[in-house]
């Protein structure tokens, strides 16, 4: 656990995660809320959820970032 967390905190990683969650949440936000945002009617009963829009692409492209780590170095060690 604690060499994933090693991997999750590396800069590279982060940085793809933030990237993929700025754009991947701008297109969700867009889709969800768009029309919300654009009237002036967004509520804070719509609201909270643009944080999570954001929130779990980032978390996802971790995830994939440090599974794909942990299976090519896996891979080098078999050969």
């Amino acid at each position: 656990m604690t060499d994933w967390l090693k991997i999750a905190m590396r800069r590279d990683v982060v940085i793809r995660g933030l990237k993929v969650g700025a754009i991947v949440g701008t297109i969700l936000t867009a889709i969800n809320q768009g029309d919300l945002i654009l009237a002036g009617t967004l509520s804070t009963e719509h609201a909270w959820k643009i944080p999570l829009t954001y929130l779990v692409p980032f978390c996802v492209s971790i995830y994939a970032g440090v599974s794909a780590i942990i299976a090519q170095r896996d891979e080098k060690d078999v050969l």
